[in-house]
């Protein structure tokens, strides 16, 4: 626990709207310490309230008040991306001897599900509860044979929990009736000082990960080679300040890179030094992509009092590799039916 208070685990879910015959609503995980704001729109998580070194509650990601917000959206702000977060170059790729074609979204490429991606969806609250061990909610979402290009009707739960451990979990399922591309995640971003400092480059980081997947500068793609990250600005294999790898990222701005994770838990590990706030994150999934929002401009305004500027937080995109429905090399990404997709994230929020 964050802080010596006996920890009490809740869940309550607040009807706001309706939208096109779908309800709206605000989900909130409660364990005495720390509070997870959520809404059914794109599972997206709207706040994280968790107490300094001096027990003073900020919220430490970036999001709205208003959850119909989340339905423009242009960051991603904490929602589940699917169903397939990163590009798939040309916004196409071969399979079983056919070529299938997606919505092109991102300069002739594919990006983060297209247009309306699983983010823009109103997903289904199926459960809400909780127990001495966890408070959680169950969503599920059905993507048509189809939609932004996709072939087979793939069925998706996404299970959101909080227990006593000071534990947010996010556990992703999905199962299809045809051949497609799976790779689901959540892109949160966060500012660990509650956004108290703009800027995350005093952020202290460590990437469990010896090696990146290299891109094409122009277009953000993977050129399908695996690079050690040593003698690189990306080596984050121990404690690191950020601004000290982003200062030497000038060509991207920042960092916006896929980190070929060891397999050595836990995966990443931040801390503010300001706040004395840690996030330590664990991943079955062997990639994660790290992005400094880098082209944030200061016009967007969120739940905090401040615009969100350039380089004022970090999202941590838990992934199989980009491209990889057209990089064999790559983890394998297409799900066939029969099978099921598993995979969970798990936040651990601490103090330093």
């Amino acid at each position: 626990m964050l802080t010596g208070s006996k920890s009490f685990l809740s869940c309550s879910v607040t009807p706001y709207s309706m939208l096109n015959g779908r309800e709206v609503s605000v989900i909130t995980l409660n364990n005495g310490n720390v509070t997870v704001g959520v809404t059914n729109i794109g599972c997206s998580i709207m706040s994280i309230h968790t107490p300094d070194r001096h027990g003073v509650q900020k919220n430490i990601v970036a999001g709205f008040a208003d959850p119909l917000e989340y339905l423009r959206n242009p960051w991603y702000f904490g929602s589940v991306i699917g169903r397939y977060v990163n590009r798939i170059s040309g916004a196409c790729y071969h399979l079983d001897d056919r070529t299938i074609r997606l919505s092109a979204n991102d300069s002739g490429n594919h990006l983060h599900g297209g247009f309306e991606g699983f983010n823009k969806k109103v997903w289904r609250i199926i459960d809400s509860y909780n127990n001495d061990r966890e408070a959680g909610v169950l969503f599920d979402y059905t993507s048509p044979d189809g939609e932004e290009g996709y072939p087979g009707n793939l069925y998706v739960q996404l299970k959101y929990t909080l227990n006593a451990a000071d534990q947010f979990q996010m556990s992703y399922l999905a199962m299809t009736d045809k051949p497609t591309p799976v790779n689901l995640s959540n892109h949160s971003y966060f500012n660990l000082s509650g956004f108290d400092e703009p800027l995350i480059t005093d952020h202290v980081m460590m990437i469990r990960a010896k090696a990146f997947t290299e891109k094409q500068q122009q277009q953000n793609l993977p050129t399908g080679r695996i690079l050690p990250v040593q003698d690189t600005p990306l080596d984050l294999s121990s404690p690191k300040r950020l601004g000290e790898g982003m200062g030497r990222l000038a060509a991207d701005g920042g960092f916006d890179h896929n980190y070929v994770l060891d397999g050595v838990e836990p995966a990443v590990e931040v801390v503010d030094p300001h706040s004395g706030r840690l996030l330590r994150m664990t991943t079955g999934r062997p990639g994660v992509q790290l992005y400094t929002a880098n082209w944030w401009d200061g016009s967007l305004r969120g739940a905090h009092a401040q615009p969100y500027r350039r380089h004022g937080a970090f999202a941590l995109e838990t992934q199989a590799f980009p491209d990889g429905p057209n990089r064999p090399e790559f983890p394998n990404t297409i799900l066939r039916p029969g099978h099921v997709y598993q995979t969970k994230t798990i936040f651990t929020f601490a103090i330093q």
